[in-house]
């Protein structure tokens, strides 16, 4: 290995390594927090704090339990957002800023975080609301409901994301004239991909990380390129990534996926049902007299924590099988060489692991890791390729003798 390869190496490990710590250091950290909030009461101490609120500037008329909890949300997340503010500071200025992928400036990093509280304050009220007014109409059967009013939820979303929410953080630019236009567009044509908009996306304002994907209804679809991407790749290469992204939509994975967190939504909230009217839990957690909607789905959560992680393990597992398949569908395509070197140009530039345990791989990457992507590819570089041509070649002869 030469001495470029062995500091890029060194470096890989160093990031991953700082990653992993940071990681457990914040499971740790979550962990405090959740048993300082039991052991102090704080859930009830909020929900006190905002009915106090409630009874000095909500008018009578509009007083009751949304309205408290509207309050109490408020509280919770101005909380939540003053202890996740020094770990997501250290993250972006001090971990990411050490290895070069820190593109931010502190005032970028603030006015993204007040812009995050302005969509929780004005689309996560009526979504809040109407998650609770739904409980209290329909009765014990609220879960098929509420699994309805999610489903409108999220179509909503794909809906206001590209147009609302999408320009307060970023610059979408329509994609230049030129043979990346063209050779993404041809691709589109091929596959009968209903592409509407190709953008430009300036991820360079605050990472060097790069990344490209689609978004939109089923039959008006969007690309978006990160300019990072572009930069670091040839046409050809940028062409093959996207080639690989539209795999997903070819083989439906993106609508499997969509199923399949939808029965889990579905599942989450039959469970909550029955889960809601336990006296005994709220007592325990300090709520003697009242029970809480709000309050019973945070307990809920932290109660579903556990499944989740199975969750987790088998839903990575599902997303590693999807990509070698999107890999293998842009090989078909004729996209072998020109992926195997973009995903090495990602390798590098992203400092993503090359090597994992396959049991830790399996529970804590959704992507296989490079050398199973390029084995599975057929991938073996420009020298080796050749050296294994030839050494196949020779194995034949010696056949022949």
């Amino acid at each position: 290995m030469s001495g470029c390869g062995r500091a890029g190496a060194d470096r890989e490990k160093k990031y991953g390594r700082a990653k992993a710590k940071f990681g457990f250091f914040m499971a740790f950290y979550h962990q405090i927090q959740n048993l300082g909030f039991i052991y102090f009461d704080v859930l009830p101490k909020i929900w006190a704090l905002s009915g106090t609120l409630q009874e000095r500037y909500v008018p009578a008329r509009y007083a009751g339990e949304i309205s408290h909890s509207l309050l109490f949300f408020l509280v919770f997340n101005l909380i939540g957002t003053v202890f996740s503010t020094p770990t997501s500071w250290y993250h972006t200025f001090v971990l990411e800023e050490k290895f070069g992928f820190n593109k931010q400036t502190p005032r970028i990093f603030i006015t993204d975080m007040l812009k995050y509280q302005f969509l929780m304050v004005v689309l996560g009220s009526p979504i809040l609301s109407g998650f609770l007014k739904i409980i209290q109409k329909t009765g014990t059967s609220f879960f098929y409901y509420l699994w309805l009013f999610a489903v409108v939820i999220q179509i909503f979303a794909i809906t206001i994301y590209p147009i609302l929410i999408l320009p307060l953080f970023n610059k979408l630019s329509p994609l230049d004239e030129g043979e990346l236009k063209s050779g993404v567009e041809a691709l589109a044509r091929k596959l009968k991909f209903p592409l509407n908009q190709l953008y430009v996306i300036d991820g360079s304002k605050r990472s060097a990380h790069s990344n490209a994907y689609f978004y939109g209804l089923p039959w008006k679809k969007h690309i978006v390129i990160y300019d990072t991407l572009i930069a670091e790749n040839e046409t050809e290469e940028v062409v093959a990534v996207l080639a690989h992204e539209l795999g997903h939509w070819s083989l439906s994975h993106t609508t499997k996926l969509l199923g399949i967190s939808q029965f889990h939504l579905f599942y989450v909230f039959a469970l909550f049902s029955v889960f809601i009217n336990n006296h005994s839990l709220y007592q325990s957690f300090g709520f003697h007299k009242e029970m809480p909607i709000v309050i019973g789905f945070i307990l809920f959560s932290d109660a579903l924590t556990p499944m989740d992680t199975l969750v987790k393990l088998l839903m990575n597992i599902l997303s590693r099988k999807y990509e070698f398949e999107a890999d293998a569908f842009a090989v078909k395509l004729g996209y072998s060489t020109s992926l195997a070197r973009s995903l090495i140009k990602l390798q590098i530039q992203n400092l993503s692991t090359m090597d994992a345990d396959w049991v830790y791989a399996s529970y804590h990457f959704s992507h296989p890791i490079l050398p199973e992507r390029l084995g599975a590819l057929g991938w073996y570089g420009e020298k080796s390729k050749k050296d294994k041509d030839e050494a196949s070649v020779l194995k034949a002869g010696d056949r022949e003798l």
